[in-house]
């Protein structure tokens, strides 16, 4: 399927990759949202799972072999050119990932790689609802780690 001006939506995936409290991006090397900060992810392949096509999309674009995990959030991206004609349509499914192995080096559809705190977020050029998931996951991230403070250890 034509990823300009489809028939229809196509099937996109995210890695969303939070590591010590900082969140993994990829600066896009293609359209659409070309020389843009974004989530490391791309479309899903025939015959490939919603979770095997995350895994698969972050090793290509980061070097780092990942286990996808719990749905973030499910959306559409539609760009839509200024006649109405719609140029891009995805629906994005954006997973939990948690890093296994690898080394982080910019791959495939990435020009650059790199690991970015919160605070951060606001300065770069990236799309509004990848903003709102990175910030959701480390949120998550953070009161998961506060969580696991509080519980007391259970010594032998």
């Amino acid at each position: 399927m034509k990823r300009e001006y489809p028939d229809r939506p196509i099937v996109g995936v995210g890695a969303v990759i939070v590591q010590d409290g900082r969140a993994l991006i990829v600066r896009r090397a293609t359209e659409p949202l070309k020389g843009e900060w974004s989530i490391p992810g791309g479309v899903v392949e025939l015959g490939e799972t919603l979770r095997e096509a995350a895994e698969r999309e972050a090793f290509e674009e980061t070097g780092l072999t990942v286990e996808a995990g719990d749905v973030l959030e499910v959306f559409d991206s539609i760009y839509v050119e200024p006649e109405g004609r719609t140029k891009y349509h995805y629906v994005l499914v954006e997973f939990a990932c948690r890093v296994t192995s690898g080394e982080l080096v910019a791959g495939s559809d990435a020009s650059e790689v790199r690991w970015t705190e919160e605070a951060e977020l606001d300065r770069l050029v990236m799309q509004d609802s990848a903003r709102k998931v990175l910030r959701k996951a480390l949120a998550m991230t953070k009161a998961q780690t506060e969580t696991a403070r509080r519980l007391p250890s259970k010594g032998i």
